[in-house]
């Protein structure tokens, strides 16, 4: 059985290594990164030309199942793959980690996007600990009230606030180092996505009674979906019987 992962998660890389010995499988990245984790089996990089592109690639590679394992906020390709899967008769199935709920000593203001986001900002703080990607620094370039502490894989583009220090590095993090970063950058807001997953920032967050000002997810397509790459191996399994 010849799978298709679109990847760029920990749960893609899980996944494919678990399933790599079974299947043919071919991992897709969204190539923002130059150098992304690579995870077993084939590996292309780039994107697929929307769901034309997509649904031709399905054909000529002869895709016998889709994986959607990509982050929560890339949109735009799970809703490609869910138009292209249908009209190509190719099943899907979505990986989606469970969002975060607040609990107890946390301060979560949600909001639907980045704009949002930044609109609320000068309300709630001046020192800024931003971890929404690089691709997100431009809402919030006309901040100048504002200092940033942005965290991010590769160096920013575009347009970006006027006060900003980026931080290049690579997770997983510990509750142990985002504490001393809250505190050694003096930082009183955080402002991040619901990508869900083990989160220490969050927990620093709350330990230190820092606001959070949360970005909601985007809608998803009305796929089968599930919460870990197991449930993902065992319905590729199940398939390829």
């Amino acid at each position: 059985m010849r799978v298709l992962v679109l990847g760029g998660t920990t749960e893609a890389r899980r996944l494919a290594g678990m399933v790599a010995d079974e299947f043919d499988v071919v991992t897709s990245l969204a190539g923002r990164t130059t150098d992304p984790l690579r995870p077993a089996g084939d590996v292309r990089i780039g994107g697929f030309g929307g769901v034309d592109g997509l649904t031709r690639y399905l054909r000529d590679e002869r895709i016998d199942a889709v994986v959607d394992a990509t982050h929560p906020f890339a949109a735009a390709i799970s809703g490609n793959a869910a138009v292209a899967c249908g009209a190509s008769g190719v099943p899907l199935l979505m990986v989606k980690r469970p969002g975060w709920t607040a609990g107890p000593g946390d301060e979560w203001h949600r909001v639907a996007s980045l704009p949002e986001a930044a609109g609320l900002l000068p309300g709630l703080g001046r020192r800024v600990f931003l971890t929404t990607g690089r691709q997100g620094l431009a809402h919030f370039a006309g901040l100048d009230g504002c200092w940033f502490l942005a965290r991010s894989v590769e160096p920013p583009t575009g347009a970006v606030p006027p006060h900003l220090e980026v931080l290049l590095d690579r997770g997983p993090f510990t509750v142990e180092s985002e504490r001393e970063l809250i505190i050694g950058h003096r930082i009183d807001v955080l402002v991040t996505k619901d990508s869900g997953g083990a989160d220490a920032k969050l927990v620093a967050a709350r330990e230190l009674g820092v606001p959070v000002l949360m970005v909601n997810r985007p809608p998803t397509p009305d796929a089968r979906t599930v919460s870990t790459a197991d449930a993902a191996a065992s319905w590729l399994r199940t398939l390829g019987r």
